[in-house]
């Protein structure tokens, strides 16, 4: 009989429900480590999300912390997203037992480099570089104070990054990041991103339309559907569904005056995953290279045709399987070029094959496990 084995996992948010980038691959991350008998230690920051059940059972126990509110986001010298998640009583409750710890982020590393701690087997996952993420925000921010604490937060997040001296193993989300780590640390490994899928599940055939989707409140997701709109599908009559939430008044605007182009700002997680299926093609810019996109993940598991830019899929292996095009025009004659080619079963198996074999979030877990308990779970 296998003796028991523990995981404290700290995380940024509630993980539940994952309906956005980065608690997606927290949930699912937790989801297939517990499914290999690992008991899991959860300690959520807490803020605008309730408890839940389900990680009631899928975790050996659960932790809820509330995340602290600064009014002043730049009373310290610690990173904001850090200060605000330095709570005494997660301290206390790693404390109990001698178990591997987890931290979902820089986010969450307050207490890495805590001489308490200093024996244990501490991995971070890390979800982006954060320091170039916020540069990158801040470059595309409007307001004023927001595009301030957005460097200001970059400049905390690059010397914070320090901290990750302490970590025993970092777990880069993308072959890039792990190439930027490896480059400062020691022990970093690549482990690739986790989420929602078991299969492909792709319609062959046609669609109608072509579709972006996000959060539109990111701004960088903001800044992508304003490019389309803007620069690649204006005047176009090949017709666009941008989805997401909290769109921007701009953005509101501009699709106004654009008669083939469709605002969908209340599209749940199910109506999106419909609408990536129902898609002739996918189209994702991005203007942020660091970290994986899951909305790519999840386009490439469901839907046809996907049009991205390099820095989309920079050195990630995933290449081959979408349509690269990095200025408008070179966009719209790929979305003529492809808008009346058929999505064949030959296109959908070879998916299969490659995501198969590289995005198993099953496989990716015992991997991730050997690792942490230096020992290969079968």
């Amino acid at each position: 009989m296998r003796s028991e084995r523990h995981l404290h996992i700290i995380s940024f948010n509630v993980p539940y429900p994952a309906d956005y980038g980065g608690v997606i691959d927290v949930f699912y991350k937790l989801k297939a480590i517990a499914e290999q008998g690992i008991l899991i230690h959860l300690h959520c920051y807490q803020y605008g999300r309730p408890e839940s059940k389900v990680l009631d059972k899928l975790c050996h126990k659960v932790y809820y912390y509330k995340r602290k509110i600064y009014k002043d986001p730049f009373f310290t010298r610690q990173p904001y997203i850090v200060a605000t998640r330095n709570t005494p009583e997660i301290l206390e409750n790693l404390l109990k037992d001698n178990y591997p710890i987890l931290f979902e982020g820089l986010h969450c590393c307050h207490y890495l480099v805590h001489a308490s701690l200093a024996n244990r087997m501490k991995i971070v996952r890390m979800h982006n570089i954060e320091h170039i993420y916020y540069r990158s925000l801040a470059r595309i921010e409007k307001n004023i104070f927001k595009k301030y604490f957005f460097y200001a937060e970059a400049e905390r997040l690059k010397t914070f990054e320090q901290a990750l001296s302490h970590a025993s193993l970092i777990a880069a989300i993308s072959p890039d990041d792990q190439r930027y780590l490896r480059k400062k640390f020691d022990k970093v490994s690549y482990l690739p991103v986790f989420h929602a899928h078991e299969k492909v599940n792709i319609v062959p055939g046609m669609g109608e339309f072509a579709l972006y989707h996000g959060n539109l409140g990111v701004g960088e997701n903001n800044e992508a559907a304003l490019y389309l709109v803007k620069e690649v599908f204006k005047n176009s009559s090949y017709p666009l569904i941008i989805a997401g939430m909290n769109p921007s008044k701009e953005l509101k605007r501009m699709v106004e005056d654009s008669p083939s182009i469709n605002l969908l700002s209340k599209a749940g997680t199910s109506e999106i995953n419909a609408l990536i299926q129902t898609a002739h093609i996918n189209i994702l810019p991005t203007f942020q290279s660091t970290g994986m996109k899951l909305k790519l993940i999840n386009v490439l598991f469901q839907g046809r045709h996907c049009i991205v830019n390099d820095k989309m899929v920079h050195n990630t292996g995933l290449e081959d399987m979408c349509h690269i095009a990095n200025s408008p025009e070179d966009m719209r004659q790929m979305i003529v070029g492809l808008k009346n080619v058929a999505f064949t079963q030959d296109e959908i198996e070879t998916r299969a094959a490659y995501l198969g074999k590289h995005y198993d979030n099953h496989e990716n877990a015992l991997r991730f496990l050997g690792q942490v308990f230096s020992a290969k779970l079968v």
